[in-house]
């Protein structure tokens, strides 16, 4: 069993996206093991994207994470970071393929509906950036 780490984005939860997402994550097999709505700090979207802190885009990343609320959420299953991946689609929702939550609900390559985990190592860094222990059902 393992477990990954979700972002339902800004731009899917102001279009009303979250409960069409949350069915197509468990309608894949995962099993959603925590989940909260929150409104993003400054500090907690530069703190979650330190890694692209270098990059000319990580000033508009985290302004766009802040523009409204998210849902974060530990999920958990067989391969769970490649099914959830692979549930997502491709980053830019027009490469995305039919069928897949960023195809579905992306807006644009920014505004792409949906973060997710892109390895073992990287889910047991997000997972505790936003859920306790006790949070996680389960464990």
């Amino acid at each position: 069993m393992e477990r990954t780490f979700s972002i339902i984005k800004p731009d899917a939860v102001a279009d009303g996206n979250i409960g069409n997402i949350l069915q197509m994550i468990t309608d894949s097999g995962l099993r959603i093991v925590a989940t909260k709505l929150i409104h993003l700090s400054k500090e907690q979207a530069e703190t979650f994207y330190a890694v692209h802190k270098e990059r000319p885009f990580f000033n508009d990343l985290v302004e766009y994470m802040i523009s409204g609320p998210v849902l974060v959420s530990a999920l958990e299953g067989d391969n769970a970071i490649t099914c959830y991946r692979d549930l997502m689609g491709a980053t830019n929702p027009v490469e995305a393929a039919e069928g897949t939550i960023r195809k579905k609900y992306g807006r644009s390559l920014d505004a792409n509906a949906c973060h997710g985990s892109d390895a073992t190592e990287t889910a047991c860094v997000e997972i505790p950036l936003f859920f306790t222990d006790a949070e996680l059902v389960g464990k």
